[in-house]
């Protein structure tokens, strides 16, 4: 009878035990399709069966809910569909992961809210661009050729103590025949709009000189800095000066010391007219002779003894050469100032290559097809034609009949290599001073837009 009673007891529950198992999976099944249907995303979505459990086995299962938090939720953070609320901005954010790796065709918008917004957004900033850009053009305009500061922290002469006023010696010094032939460069110069100079007035004996590289030379719209002391000498010595050269020697008279090589500064050798002379040589004169006559369009004769092959082959096709070199280092050092700018012309350089940046890299891009550095840049014509007054002009640097033009192959294939380099050094550094890149970007873009399949 108990034993019976027992096998009926053991039946009973066993019957249970496949009805509770019936109704659970089922349970599980509509909460698994559920899931499948709440979720746009995830069609190819695999969701696992559970194994199958031995129900007679005497152990209790516990009804948890744990496949669905690995199989529905990407998150792991289950949820049941009667507490789901709709997220747009998680939404939004799905959309936007997804849309990251499609390659849209040109001319197809998408028009979904977070593309919506994105473009919203790049439209409000703008503006911004804008007004830095203008705020930068403003300082470069109101950027004086001649002015005064207070004090250079960086001048290559800030240890010298010669020349430097007694204490209250300054204003009848300012007001002197002295300082007066000094300064006559803040009234002349003004013709000149290539130069800018910078006088400190804690040390009247210190200058900062900025010359811009004339028209049709390799030092064609560059930006050179020159510091320069004033000793107690003069007028009756000439002044002393030192090139920023950034460890570059980009002339022959232009040292990677800083050293400059003038006759008119006693540096080098001279005769007559180009010596020193204490009655009428001026500190202006010295700034012209910088740029007129080293900056020059043939700087490889400012070499001793070169200028006897100035016309043969040999000495022209040299000349060729190093004028290639000298605007990779030209080119070198426009970045050099624009990431170290010297001190009190930050506002000059940011404002300079933001107008000048278009005509440099378009000369970049014509001497990459084999044209000599220096020439006329087509497109450019015009503007070298209404150059300033102390550039020179570039068309008397045009190829002429019978001369050498192009340098060896082997010699272009180096020469272009480095100059492709810092001609995308240029355009991404011109393009954040605000300058019109927009033809060399596109150019860019399309170029390294893949082929169509």
């Amino acid at each position: 009878m108990d034993a019976e009673y027992c096998g009926l007891q053991q039946g009973s529950s066993s019957s249970c035990r496949a009805a509770d198992a019936v109704a659970w999976g089922a349970a599980q099944q509509q909460k698994r399709q559920r899931c499948q249907g709440s979720s746009s995303t995830s069609s190819s979505l695999q969701i696992s069966e559970p194994e199958p459990q031995d129900l007679n086995s005497g152990e209790i299962v516990e009804e948890e809910d744990y496949y669905m938090e690995d199989d529905c939720d990407d998150d792991g953070d289950g949820y049941d569909e009667d507490d789901y609320e709709f997220d747009e901005a998680d939404f939004n954010q799905h959309l936007a992961d997804k849309f990251d790796d499609l390659d849209l065709p040109p001319g197809v918008e998408a028009t979904v809210p977070w593309l919506q917004k994105i473009a919203a957004k790049e439209e409000a900033e703008e503006p911004s661009k804008s007004n830095t850009a203008d705020e930068n053009a403003d300082k470069y305009k109101q950027f004086k050729q001649f002015d005064t500061v207070q004090n250079f922290s960086d001048h290559h002469f800030a240890k010298n103590s010669e020349g430097e006023p007694e204490p209250g010696q300054r204003e009848f010094n300012m007001t002197g025949n002295f300082w007066r032939r000094i300064y006559q460069v803040s009234y002349e110069q003004n013709r000149r709009a290539s130069i800018y100079v910078r006088v400190a007035e804690d040390r009247i004996d210190l200058l900062r000189a900025a010359i811009i590289g004339p028209k049709g030379t390799p030092y064609h719209d560059g930006l050179f800095f020159f510091d320069v002391h004033i000793p107690s000498s003069y007028p009756s010595g000439p002044p002393l000066v030192h090139y920023h050269s950034g460890g570059l020697r980009i002339n022959p008279n232009l040292y990677n010391c800083g050293k400059v090589c003038l006759s008119l500064l006693g540096t080098w050798s001279g005769k007559g007219c180009e010596k020193w002379n204490p009655a009428q040589s001026t500190l202006l004169q010295v700034l012209v002779s910088i740029q007129a006559l080293i900056l020059n369009e043939k700087p490889y004769y400012n070499e001793p003894g070169y200028e006897a092959s100035a016309n043969t082959p040999h000495g022209q096709r040299n000349a060729l050469e190093y004028n290639d070199n000298t605007f990779l280092y030209s080119c070198r050092t426009m970045l050099y100032s624009l990431r170290r700018p010297p001190e009190h012309f930050a506002d000059l350089v940011a404002g300079h290559f933001r107008v000048h940046g278009h005509t440099i890299l378009a000369a970049c891009k014509y001497y990459m097809e084999g044209n000599d550095v220096g020439s006329v840049v087509p497109e450019e014509e015009s503007e070298c034609k209404s150059s300033d007054a102390g550039a020179s002009s570039s068309s008397s640097n045009a190829p002429k009949p019978g001369a050498v033009k192009a340098n060896p192959p082997t010699r272009r294939i180096t020469f272009n290599t480095s100059l492709k380099t810092l001609y995308e050094d240029l355009l991404m550094e011109f393009n954040v001073k605000g300058a019109d890149t927009r033809r060399f970007i596109v150019e860019k873009l399309k170029k390294n837009r893949p082929a169509a399949v």
